[in-house]
């Protein structure tokens, strides 16, 4: 049956970020996990990790022990404190058998992500499924299992509405700039180079705007996100004296009080009359709201945000459920692939066997009388063995299968 596969994890939702980083294994081929598969006897494993959760799923016969989770937090971290292993492994999970799938299938269509819907998760799936591959780690179980799981994802993507509609802020902010602001040639002037602004300008950047001044009040930070947006930068305090214009604005710093006041403001429209966009990402707002009445322009905030993404979360968490009764619908059919799957392995010696079996017959057995055909006759008999073998060998194996089906519609 499906027992033996296993997952234990340790996410977002059972502990803070920082102490799922410290069970973070940089290197799939590490000693470490290869040590993980020898000493707890896994047939097989994979290494999942990501911004927001660690994942070791296997496959083994028999069972697995209780205190597993204290046990593999000693191997991948033996230099912390027990009472740090101890507070470690409370916070992680251990599934067993058809709940572990269903853990994994979540995970796949992103079900259980910071954000759901988001669907970054299923390439980096597939990316270290790879690794665990090439390092030795996985077998078949979890090669059937990796395929039928990024056939479910795909099948939720485009059979529910989970990865619609955006729940980020700066997702939402940039949506409503690019309808506000098409044109890819726009000048565009970015405010703050943090981590805010970073993420804002990874849209900038996949939608080719490419007219973009970074200001910041370090430097060398403004520049090296400057260099990510083949964009410019400047000091902060060169805002007061730019004189090239914009048509928007993207603001984000760790300023307390308006960075752009109305002065400033003024200065860099340079005269100019037409309807500016302005997005302020900041809490609280680094634009002076003065600015609002007295000027023409489109002003983006995170408060005017804040309902859409709720909305648009309570979009998404409908769509979660239509998910999970897919998921629930794709496990029974996972559970006919898989024991399908152990019919082939149980019976892949028989094609070899049947394989033998003629060959001796031609050659052995009846090898002087074969020998004795003129060449046509002799290839009409090799088209002959060669149908028969094909048949004797799929004839047991389809039958098998067709048992364990019934068996299984019964059990259901």
């Amino acid at each position: 049956m499906l027992d033996g596969y296993h997952l234990l994890t340790l996410t977002h939702r059972h502990a803070p970020l920082e102490t799922i980083g410290k069970m973070v294994v940089s290197d799939h081929a590490s000693p470490v996990l290869q040590h993980l598969k020898d000493r707890f006897e896994w047939e097989e494993m994979m290494y999942l990790a990501t911004c927001n959760r660690v994942v070791f799923l296997f496959y083994k016969h028999g069972p697995v022990s209780d205190s597993i989770a204290q046990d593999v937090v000693n191997v991948i971290r033996p230099n912390l404190s027990f009472e740090e292993q101890d507070t470690i492994s409370a916070q992680m999970r251990l599934l067993h058998g058809t709940e572990a799938i269903r853990h994994w299938l979540e995970v796949a269509a992103s079900m259980d992500s910071l954000v759901i819907g988001e669907r970054e998760i299923i390439r980096q799936l597939r990316e270290q499924y790879e690794r665990s591959r090439d390092a030795g780690l996985t077998g078949d179980h979890l090669r059937l299992l990796m395929r039928f799981t990024i056939e479910t994802a795909k099948e939720i993507y485009s059979q529910t509405g989970i990865g619609e509609k955006a729940v980020s802020v700066v997702a939402l902010a940039f949506q409503e700039m690019l309808t506000a602001v098409p044109d890819r040639n726009s000048r565009i002037l970015m405010i703050g180079a943090g981590q805010t602004n970073t993420l804002f300008a990874k849209f900038l950047l996949k939608y080719g705007y490419q007219n973009v001044m970074v200001f910041n009040r370090s430097f060398e930070n403004a520049e090296k996100l400057a260099q990510t947006l083949q964009g410019r930068a400047l000091p902060l305090d060169a805002l007061a004296h730019y004189t090239e214009g914009f048509d928007c604005l993207v603001v984000c710093t760790g300023a307390t009080e308006p960075v752009v006041t109305p002065e400033i403001y003024q200065h860099l429209l340079q005269g100019e009359q037409d309807v500016k966009t302005v997005v302020d990402l900041s809490v609280p707002n680094n634009v002076d709201k003065r600015i609002l009445p007295a000027f023409p322009l489109q002003f983006i905030e995170i408060e005017g945000l804040k309902q859409i993404a709720n909305e648009h979360l309570a979009y998404r968490e409908n769509e979660r459920r239509k998910a999970e009764s897919m998921i629930t619908e794709r496990l029974f059919v996972y559970r006919e692939q898989w024991h399908e799957r152990q019919v082939e392995r149980s019976m892949a010696h028989i094609p070899a066997e049947v394989r033998a079996v003629k060959e001796r017959a031609l050659y052995q057995v009846y090898g002087k009388e074969f020998a004795a055909l003129d060449p046509q006759a002799q290839a009409l008999v090799m088209e002959m063995m060669a149908y028969m073998e094909k048949k004797c060998t799929a004839i047991p194996i389809k039958e098998v299968k067709k048992l364990v089906k019934s068996r299984l519609t019964v059990k259901s």
